[in-house]
């Protein structure tokens, strides 16, 4: 088994003295599709901050990409760059499409490229919206100019929170279809956050279980959904209520 990209160790996270957050361990595969399912509100977006270093967690180490992070310890620019988030409801900027898929190359400093835009707008099936202000988007469009946004930043790592929600059938297959293209291209280690566990065995390789604010369990996507080694793991699989 390759080295992990990424590494959580006994990693807590509390709020006003509360525990939202308890991993004793986890490892991401770098080039993997990593699923993490479970009910509303046992951390699974919490996670996904602390991944993407927007906070530090209470207590743990982070190891991303051969460097090791405490609550203590301040992350490097450079490496919290090669981590991107694409949220359930983007922001998008009251300007035109092109302009808001190159606005993280602008905020980086880089110069923006059209062909790089183009390219990614293409990528998503807007091309020829380029030019739409991103006000006038749908809501499975304004989805794909996130996605195009995250791509063109080229990140090692690409988090997904619920990247689908509220969008209908048509729309959910052509954000799969991106997010599968996105990790077979390019290579992109992607962790979703997803409801839809009929995604999750759809698009993961391995697949993690939280509940109550605990990783309860992780496994390959056909062991997860087949054979789950955890009794809550194969009630919520079953569809069962876990809460």
């Amino acid at each position: 088994m390759s080295e992990p990209i990424i590494a959580l160790r006994s990693v807590t996270k509390e709020y006003n003295g509360q525990c939202v957050l308890n991993v004793a361990e986890m490892d991401v595969l770098p080039g993997e599709v990593f699923g993490l399912v479970g009910p509303s509100g046992v951390g699974k977006s919490t996670l996904l901050r602390l991944i993407n270093f927007l906070e530090p967690p209470t207590a743990g180490t982070i190891r991303f990409m051969g460097s090791t992070f405490s609550a203590q310890d301040s992350v490097p620019l450079a490496l919290r760059r090669r981590v991107t988030t694409v949220f359930q409801r983007p922001m998008l900027l009251n300007r035109t499409v092109a302009a808001n898929v190159g606005f993280g190359l602008w905020l980086r400093g880089e110069k923006q490229s059209q062909t790089v835009i183009n390219e990614a707008l293409n990528q998503v099936g807007l091309a020829r919206l380029a030019a739409r202000q991103a006000r006038t988007l749908s809501g499975g469009e304004l989805q794909r100019v996130a996605l195009a946004r995250a791509m063109v930043l080229r990140p090692d790592v690409l988090l997904l929170d619920e990247p689908t929600a509220n969008l209908d059938p048509y729309n959910v297959g052509l954000i799969e279809d991106i997010a599968h293209s996105i990790n077979r291209l390019y290579g992109t280690t992607l962790v979703m956050v997803t409801h839809n566990i009929f995604q999750a065995r759809r698009l993961a390789h391995r697949v993690g279980f939280m509940l109550n604010s605990d990783l309860v369990e992780v496994a390959e996507a056909t062991s997860f959904f087949e054979s789950p080694r955890d009794p809550r793991t194969a009630a919520f699989v079953r569809g069962e209520m876990v809460y």
